[in-house]
């Protein structure tokens, strides 16, 4: 039963999670754990529904063209090289402390999604400014989500978006980031989770249809201005979902 509830829970997560371009973990870290999944175990299973529920998305934003690679392939270099760097920390710090902080980041992030409206960048980006950008973002990302237990696709996309990329683009750049990046965090906890295969294989089924979905709607159905309204969302829920968690 409790098998069947986390894929069911894990199964729409994802789709919602996936128009972002963000990735379920962190939401679906706190609902394994209510239902009786060891923390760590629970960190590792929802990093790696995170690159396979955007592994699966990917496939659509690739196909479509929505991915902006002269972004990603920097992103994605220092994302994964900074990821174990956070999980390594997480044993030390005062983790209450940098969830609000990222608490009030997320406020921000959505806020300015709903409110700011950044001059449009055009598609073809610079090196010189893909470097500028995806490097220090690539940076802040994985190391958060190596902290927290993400993907960085909380930070990435609105960092994206804040500076003129369009919505869809921001998404499919930041889904693809999240991959290597969750890969490289669940590798870390794996070593003191205990992983069920059962567990495993039927919310990695569940996610992967989530994913299809989710980037099937945000590719196909949703007009740019309607997903960044979606993106904020999600944020803001995130935030007040961590906030409540720590009050």
């Amino acid at each position: 039963m409790v098998i069947a509830i986390a894929s069911l829970i894990t199964l729409v997560l994802t789709a919602i999670m996936s128009m972002a371009g963000v990735g379920a973990a962190f939401v679906l870290i706190p609902v394994f754990v209510a239902l009786g999944v060891e923390l760590h175990t629970a960190m590792a299973t929802a990093l790696l529904l995170n690159a396979v529920a955007m592994s699966f998305a990917s496939v659509t934003f690739v196909r479509k063209r929505l991915v902006e690679w002269k972004l990603v392939l920097p992103m994605l270099l220092v994302a994964v090289l900074a990821s174990p760097a956070g999980v390594y920390v997480a044993q030390d710090i005062d983790r209450s402390l940098l969830l609000w902080l990222f608490v009030g980041f997320l406020l921000f992030a959505g806020l300015m999604l709903l409110f700011y409206a950044p001059t449009p960048r055009s598609s073809s980006v610079a090196w010189s400014h893909a470097l500028g950008l995806g490097l220090p973002v690539g940076a802040v990302a994985g190391f958060v989500g190596g902290l927290l237990g993400v993907g960085g696709g909380n930070i990435i996309v609105p960092a994206l978006v804040g500076v003129g990329l369009a919505p869809k683009r921001a998404s499919a750049s930041a889904s693809f980031v999240v991959i290597f990046a969750s890969l490289s965090g669940f590798i870390a906890h794996a070593q003191v989770a205990r992983l069920g295969t059962a567990l495993l294989v039927s919310t990695a089924t569940a996610s992967a249809a989530g994913a299809v979905l989710g980037a099937w709607l945000a590719a196909e159905k949703l007009h740019p201005t309607h997903l960044k309204r979606i993106i904020a969302l999600v944020l803001l829920a995130v935030a007040g979902k961590i906030a409540v968690g720590l009050l």
